[in-house]
């Protein structure tokens, strides 16, 4: 899927203390269906969103075909049924189906339908002319300034169909999506910054689009600015500030980051040295599935280091 496929292909991850580790992706990857918002979906008392949220998909469907009953052009309903249809919710999963209903939205000038329906054709293996299609659509949701529209553009072009990535075109993409305030694209700016691709190399302005991304909980910007801070790059350097992003990083199950607090738990780095801690780390690392061996031998030579 594209967001499997964003900056892994193109830039590599890590520096210093923090390099070996995080050569695994830190971003997340796609969902099986593009994200609904509940604004997107309008009116104050949305009966159809409610009732999908509760998991009732039959009153759900109901209530989206009954708004479309008396408004043909409401969006909002389209792309809840295409999201019902693309998640099986009530309904046999049908990717095509999904497709048809974002389109339709998209076509009524939705910006947001545009989107979904461009990531859905992007999230399943798409050819040439689907991805020339997926790409028209961003554009037209761009064009509206959505901002993760802008984002999934930035990828496009750092894919830039198998050739050579395009990283002054994905930045401008990115710059664009940062600017309305999309993490994701905040976050990869940010990485366009730290190993100057596309822009030129500028460590501060990196941590810059990171906390800003972090702040909103982007596991991925939050691991990349404790980086950042625990090697004193682009930052003053702050240990035991990089150790709380990890922290609020690992907690939301990111393996990269439980499996940085193993180390700093077993060094005693940004923290209190704590074997079991940095145990439990490494434990939860394992199960969100980054083995390390180094780590377990580093763990293993600590505590034989402390037997009497």
């Amino acid at each position: 899927m594209i967001r499997q496929l964003l900056l892994a292909a193109a830039l590599t991850y890590g520096s210093g203390v923090f390099a070996a580790p995080l050569q695994q992706k830190t971003t997340a990857p796609a969902p099986a269906a593009p994200p609904l918002s509940t604004p997107h979906l309008g009116a104050p008392i949305d009966l159809a969103f409610s009732a999908y949220q509760s998991g009732d998909f039959a009153k759900a469907m109901r209530e989206a075909n009954a708004r479309l009953a008396a408004n043909p052009a409401d969006a909002a309903a389209t792309i809840l049924i295409g999201r019902m249809y693309a998640e099986g919710a009530g309904v046999r999963r049908d990717v095509k189906e999904s497709q048809s209903w974002f389109r339709r939205a998209a076509d009524l000038g939705d910006a947001q339908g545009a989107y979904v329906y461009a990531a859905s054709l992007l999230a399943n293996s798409p050819g040439p002319s689907e991805r020339k299609t997926a790409q028209d659509y961003l554009e037209k949701a761009a064009a509206q300034s959505h901002a993760a529209s802008y984002n999934l553009l930035g990828e496009l072009s750092l894919e830039n169909n198998g050739a050579f990535a395009d990283y002054e075109r994905a930045a401008g993409y990115f710059r664009h999506g940062a600017d309305l305030g999309d993490d994701d694209a905040r976050y990869a700016l940010g990485e366009m910054y730290k190993h100057g691709k596309g822009v030129a190399k500028d460590s501060s302005e990196a941590a810059r689009w990171f906390d800003l991304a972090a702040q909103d909980g982007h596991a991925g910007a939050m691991i990349e600015l404790a980086i950042l801070k625990f090697n004193g790059v682009g930052v003053e350097r702050d240990e035991a500030g990089a150790a709380k992003l990890l922290v609020k990083a690992a907690g939301q199950g990111n393996a990269v980051a439980q499996n940085r607090l193993a180390y700093l738990y077993t060094e005693g780095k940004g923290v209190e040295k704590d074997l079991a801690k940095a145990q439990q780390w490494r434990e939860r690392a394992v199960k969100s599935g980054l083995k390390d061996e180094a780590l377990d031998r580093l763990i293993a030579d600590h505590a034989a280091a402390k037997r009497p």
